[in-house]
């Protein structure tokens, strides 16, 4: 198989989650030659407690956009996951140095802008290999349209570790790296829960043995699916509570996190078409199909090795979800962090407006976020009972 091309003719399956994470038949290795490159805020959380949420995600989402354009221009797609605070990108070799110089001019932006630190690195998966992990992928087709990338195996929760050690050396600039974060957009109003459900979690859930995984990975879906229903249903992004938030501070945000300085055009001619945003949704087609998607195209599931997912209901499912997945904990088959959030946040990718969008979810406040520390937390206590 060609290795630029590999993600780009992989076939998208069109099976439920919960079947196709149980047949790995229909994974593929990922090619020794490629890239593993991830980003992350450092100190997110304590972004999160001063309110930065918004621009912790949209940094974030800047991260796989950066990306995406480069790869978009060799006529190519690329797997990535979507992290709350960060972001991990798979490359093939010939876009792996361009995607990395695009990112660290964007953490020097970050620095600059916003005086938060993005870190920025890269592992060949031939290294990864070499310490004889799995990583292995495939594609699916989870809502009309809305493709998204599924990993099984434990090499993304090495690179990682290895990239968040404190010895790992972070990549330097050239003086010709160039940025392109067009179609990069943070103008929703933070989203209430649907109709008729009370709550907004966020989960994180890994399997204990690797050789377990895709067994238990199917039966949590199916369990998820059993509680809160299938994808669509429980998708904590709903038509009727999907707002504009048209202020020249959200927008100035975007505009430093986008071109890395003030531009007094951009900020003036975006805040007035996002207040004429309200009047294109409501009175043209166009308007309301692109509403239509944007709940359809909300990227609410995750797999890299882990179950991450934000899902809306009420306290009586979690109080069901956590009872069965505590059951699990206890018998040592998982670790799981959960976080509950009043509302939702959404940074967006818009290529444009009528098929080429994609929509990144996380739970209020750093829904993800928090929900990472409690898994690392109990890590962290598993570890000291045996030592």
């Amino acid at each position: 198989m060609d290795s630029l091309r590999f993600y780009s003719n992989l076939p998208a399956n069109t099976i439920p989650v919960s079947q196709l994470v149980g047949d790995e038949t229909r994974f593929f290795a990922v090619p020794e030659d490629w890239q593993v490159i991830l980003t992350d805020v450092r100190k997110s959380t304590e972004a999160l407690s001063d309110g930065r949420h918004h621009l912790v995600n949209l940094l974030a989402t800047g991260s796989i956009i950066a990306a995406v354009n480069i790869a978009h221009r060799a006529g190519v797609s690329l797997p990535f996951f979507f992290g709350g605070d960060g972001a991990t990108l798979l490359v093939p070799p010939s876009l792996a140095d361009p995607i990395q110089q695009a990112l660290i001019v964007h953490r020097e932006n970050a620095r600059a802008n916003f005086g938060l630190e993005l870190r920025v690195g890269s592992v060949p998966l031939a290294d990864v290999y070499r310490h004889g992990l799995r990583l292995r992928i495939a594609k699916i087709d989870v809502h009309q349209g809305l493709v998204i990338p599924v990993a099984l195996g434990e090499g993304l929760q090495y690179v990682e570790k290895r990239i968040k050690s404190d010895d790992f050396a972070a990549p330097s600039a050239v003086s010709n790296a160039t940025l392109d974060l067009d179609g990069m957009e943070c103008r929703w109003d933070s989203i209430k829960p649907p109709e008729n459900t009370q709550e907004i979690v966020c989960l994180l859930l890994t399997v204990c043995e690797d050789r377990r995984q895709a067994t238990i990975f199917s039966s949590v879906l199916r369990q998820i699916d059993a509680i809160y229903g299938p994808l669509e249903r429980r998708s904590p992004v709903s038509l009727p509570q999907l707002k504009l938030k048209a202020t020249l501070g959200n927008i100035g945000t975007e505009m430093r996190a986008k071109l890395g300085r003030f531009d007094l055009g951009y900020l003036v001619a975006n805040w007035f078409l996002t207040r004429l945003g309200g009047l294109y949704f409501a009175f043209t087609r166009g308007g309301a199909n692109y509403l239509h998607n944007v709940v359809q195209w909300s990227d609410t599931l995750m797999i890299d090795g882990r179950i991450n997912t934000i899902m809306s209901g009420t306290v009586g499912q979690r109080t069901a979800l956590v009872e069965s997945l505590q059951r699990l904990e206890e018998a040592g088959e998982i670790r799981f962090g959960i976080q509950v959030c009043a509302a939702s946040v959404m940074s967006c990718y818009v290529r444009n407006r009528r098929d080429q969008h994609i929509h990144f979810v996380d739970g209020l406040g750093g829904g993800y976020t928090h929900a990472a520390t409690m898994l690392k937390h109990k890590f962290a206590q598993h570890a000291a009972r045996g030592s």
